[in-house]
Order: structure tokens, then sequence, then C-alpha cells
């Protein structure tokens, strides 16, 4: 399997986080189960080719450009024969920088790029088919979210939505609502509908997906942790806490999740 990831410009590194491509190639007859959870970005993902099933086909549909907003939950794609694809993680802030919308409009959904964009989603897939490289696809994709930053951006708005993100990654997610929508200059009730419209999801929602990102983290750092230190380090009230939340997120008990899948943090590993 070759699995590449690369920075974006410095223009950029506010909204993206990183790019990312896989090509892969399993044995006739064999398939591969990936289970998604929430991880506090948003993805555009294109696949060239052969594209992965769902179980469930509303949070992956069949189109071969999908932008998908933050998770509630959990589900499961599977992988068969030649995967090829590229993928532009977003930090928090960034959908509705480069889209256009409300990026709660995208709450737990994967919708197809053609539906945001129309023809120049079409556009961008040709462009990016065309591309005979990971650097020429990056390029292209550059190219475009440029200009869709210079014709959305908002300063003032965005220099205190980053602020607010750089609070809460600050504590791992064990900020109140109450501290940030102070540090914001905004009423609770306005804090949350302007956090929601620009982030994606609420904030208690997104607090709670970063500190199990955070627990991710910490595991993949320290493989050995017991399960009840990983939880008073990340913030959970005990045990109790963390296994709620992570079979909400992920449908399996910390020691399930840890014997079954690699612990990594999309949203806290530095590439």
């Amino acid at each position: 399997m070759s699995f590449q990831v690369a920075h974006p410009s410095p223009l950029l590194s506010g909204f993206v986080k990183q790019y990312w491509a896989i090509e892969n190639c399993l044995s006739p007859g064999e398939r591969h189960i990936q289970r998604i959870v929430p991880n506090g970005l948003t993805e555009l993902t294109f696949y060239f080719g052969n594209k992965p099933g769902s179980l469930d086909e509303k949070r992956h549909p069949t189109d071969h450009a999908l932008l998908s907003g933050h998770l509630k939950g959990y589900y499961d794609i599977v992988v068969t024969n030649k995967l090829s694809m590229f993928s532009v993680s977003f930090q928090p802030f960034g959908a509705c920088l480069f889209f256009n919308l409300p990026a709660s409009e995208l709450f737990d959904l994967t919708v197809p790029l053609n539906l945001l964009l129309k023809n120049q989603g079409t556009e961008m897939e040709d462009r990016l088919n065309e591309a005979d490289s990971f650097k020429g696809r990056i390029n292209v994709m550059e190219t475009f979210l440029i200009s869709r930053l210079k014709a959305n951006l908002k300063e003032w708005e965005t220099k205190r939505i980053l602020n607010i993100i750089g609070l809460i990654n600050n504590s791992r997610g064990g900020i109140t609502i109450e501290a940030l929508a102070s540090a914001a200059c905004l009423s609770r009730k306005q804090f949350e509908r302007t956090f929601t419209a620009c982030i994606g999801t609420s904030p208690k929602q997104f607090l709670r997906t970063v500190r199990f990102q955070h627990s991710l983290y910490q595991k993949q750092k320290r493989p050995d942790i017991p399960l009840t230190e990983l939880a008073y380090r990340c913030g959970y009230f005990d045990q109790s806490h963390m296994i709620a939340d992570f079979k909400s997120f992920s449908g399996k008990t910390p020691t399930q999740y840890f014997g079954e899948c690699e612990p990594y943090s999309d949203y806290f590993s530095q590439t």
C-alpha cells in the first residue's frame, strides 16, 4: 500500500490540515472493512476508478467526489480490489469558507460534490484525474481552494472562530461552553448559533469529539496506558463516562476498540 501525506501552503494552513492519498490493491476475493469514527474534521474525498462500498449508503453515496461533514456516530466502508483516492482534510473551520454555506448543513452527512458546485465539481474531478502525481493533484486543489478562499473570507469573523478553536485545542476539549462564549464576547445562545454555523456541529458535540480524539492520541503515544488513567487524562468524569462516549462514537467499548483497531487520532496527530 502507498500512503502519502502533505501539508498545505502557508496561505491555506489555517483552514486545511493536510492532503493525503492512498493507492492500494487487494487480492481477488479479499476485502477490508474500515470503521469511520468522528474526527472533528471535514473531508473532501475523490475516488479514482473503484470506490469502496458501505453498509449504509446514506453515509457513503455512490458518487466518486464526496464532502463529509462532522459525524455524530460511526459507519463502515468496505474496500475491495484496487483503491485509489485523494483527500483534503479541512481544519474544523474550513468548509463554510470554501463552499460558502453554513457548515451545519453538512452535519452527519456525506454529500456529492456536484450537488454543491455543479459544473465546477465535475471540472475538478476531471483535472484531478488528469494529474499524474500526488504533487500534481495538490497543485490543482490548492489553486481551486485559494480562489474560493479569497471570495468567501470574512477576516473579523475568521479570527474570532480561529481563536475559539485554539482554546478548544489547547484544553484538549476540556473547556466549558460558558468560557468559550465569554472569549468570543457573545451570549451563550449567540455563541452556540455562530459556532454551529461555522464549525458544522454544536459546541457540546464538538467538545465530545475532541475529547474522544484526544483519548485516541494518548493511547497512540502510550499503548500501555491503563484505561483508568486514560479516562482521567482525557477529562472524563470516570471510566464509565469514557465507555459511554466510545460506544457512541465507535460502537465499541475502549477495550474492544483498542483490541481491534490501531489507535490513531486524525485530529491531533501531526504529519
